[in-house]
C-alpha cells in the first residue's frame, strides 16, 4: 500500500487538533505523532534508502499534501539518502527551506544541508553566503545552524560572518538561531564563544542562549 494512503489510514483526529495549535495552527495535521510516524513509516523508508538517486517527485508530492505529517515524511526520506545529494541540488532544497516554512522543517533540514556543506565546502561560498545575505529569514536561519553538528570542524569564520551579518534586527527566529549556533559551539570552544559575545554587540536573548555553558 502506497505509504500516503497508510498515513491517512492512521489518522488522529483528536491528536490532530492540539498538534496544528502547537504550530500556531497554520498547518492542518493528520495527528501522527513521531512515535507512530516512525513506525508506520519504517519499512517504506528502508526499503527507499536503497535509492540510487534523489526521489524528488516523492519528496514535491509530500509537500503539496496539505498534512504537515507529509512534509516531515519527506524530511525523513532526505536524511535517509543525505549521501546522494550533489551541490545541483541545493536549489531544490531552498525552494523546500521557503514552501510552508516555520521551525519545525526548516531546523530538521539544516542539518542535510550540513551534511552536503561538509561533503562540498564549496556551497558555503556558491549557496549559503547568498542564504546569509537573503531577505528570508528561514534561509538565514539555515546558514546560521548549518554547522550545529560541525563540533571542532566549525568554520568558524563563515559562522561569524552568518551571525554578524544578521545580529541587527528584532527577528526572534533569527536571535534565537545565533544563540543556539553559539551555545552549541561553545561545547567545542568555550573561549571562541566567549571573546565573540563579549566582543560583538547582538541580542539579549542571543546573549542568553549563547551563554549558557560558558
Amino acid at each position: 500500500m502506497d505509504i500516503i494512503q497508510i498515513f491517512y489510514n492512521n489518522r488522529n483526529e483528536e491528536n490532530a487538533v492540539p498538534m496544528a495549535k502547537y504550530m500556531k495552527n497554520q498547518f492542518p495535521f493528520l495527528g501522527l505523532k513521531k512515535p507512530d510516524r516512525t513506525a508506520l513509516s519504517k519499512g517504506f523508508l528502508n526499503e527507499k534508502k536503497k535509492d540510487k538517486e534523489i526521489d524528488w517527485d516523492f519528496i514535491f508530492r509530500c509537500y503539496e499534501l496539505p498534512e504537515r505529517e507529509f512534509q516531515y515524511l519527506a524530511i525523513d526520506y532526505m536524511s535517509k539518502v543525505a549521501n546522494l545529494f550533489q551541490p545541483d541540488d541545493m536549489k531544490r532544497i531552498e525552494k523546500l527551506i521557503t514552501t510552508k516554512s516555520w521551525w519545525d522543517t526548516v531546523d530538521a533540514i539544516s542539518p542535510i544541508v550540513g551534511h552536503i556543506a561538509m561533503k562540498y565546502p564549496e556551497i558555503k561560498e556558491t549557496i549559503l553566503t547568498k542564504w546569509m545575505e537573503s531577505d528570508n529569514i528561514w534561509l538565514k536561519r539555515v546558514s546560521i545552524l548549518f554547522q550545529l553538528k560541525y563540533k571542532d570542524k566549525t568554520d568558524t569564520e563563515f559562522l561569524e560572518k552568518a551571525i554578524l551579518k544578521n545580529a541587527n534586527t528584532n527577528e526572534f527566529f533569527i536571535n534565537k538561531a545565533i544563540g543556539w549556533a553559539l551555545r552549541e559551539y561553545s561545547k567545542t570552544n568555550k573561549e571562541w564563544v566567549r571573546s565573540f559575545i563579549e566582543n560583538n554587540k547582538l541580542s539579549k536573548l542571543s546573549v542568553r542562549e549563547g551563554s549558557k555553558y560558558i
